[in-house]
């Protein structure tokens, strides 16, 4: 029988979301990740290195993906609101992308592994804000790097912090997550607002 090595490694690659978005990379152990793959430690370390070399690649590849689910060319043509619901959208469907960043934060903080490529890729981000500026579109009062990031807050942080959202806005019911989205639109829109 042929043994499915890209099958193997995708179920090593889930697993390692689902354990270094709930424990991070220094609180699970390639046992625990390897057990929830249903393989041997030994595969892991034969696919993808050490712990931190693997906690590397599934960051990657989860920035990767919603690079590609929320992309975004200028915002002198695309809406500022829009946008934000749909990162919106993104980070209620996969909320271990932004614990996954949260636990590089806390444990990696300074020592960020692909930080100059990652750094081009929010420069990308950036230079459609800065696009959107230049023709007038949005506010030229805060820095295009800065807007960027507040949108991505707006967008981001009811994954983030959930149980905070759940005590100011109650229980995420579909109806309340349709308000949530409505207000990070309209709030991005007003942030990002030419005068």
């Amino acid at each position: 029988m042929a043994w499915d090595t890209e099958g193997t490694k995708r179920k090593i690659r889930e697993a390692a979301v689902r354990e270094f978005a709930q424990f991070g990379p220094d609180g699970t152990t390639v046992e625990r990740i390897a057990g929830a793959a249903g393989v041997n430690k030994e595969r892991v370390y034969n696919y993808f290195g050490n712990k931190r070399s693997l906690f590397t690649l599934v960051l990657r590849d989860e920035l990767m993906k919603v690079a590609q689910a929320v992309p975004i060319e200028s915002f002198a043509t695309e809406d500022v609101g829009d946008y934000a619901g749909r990162a919106y959208d993104y980070h209620r469907q996969h909320p271990e992308l932004t614990r996954l960043l949260r636990w590089e934060g806390l444990v990696l903080d300074d020592q960020i592994p692909d930080e100059e490529l990652r750094r081009r890729h929010y420069e990308y981000k950036s230079r459609a804000m800065s696009d959107g500026q230049a023709h007038g579109a949005i506010t030229t009062s805060i820095d295009a790097g800065h807007l960027f990031f507040l949108v991505l807050s707006l967008a981001g942080w009811w994954s983030a912090a959930p149980q905070v959202a759940r005590m100011l806005t109650g229980a995420p019911t579909e109806e309340e997550h349709a308000r949530r989205r409505a207000s990070v639109v309209e709030a991005a829109r007003r942030l990002a607002r030419a005068p």
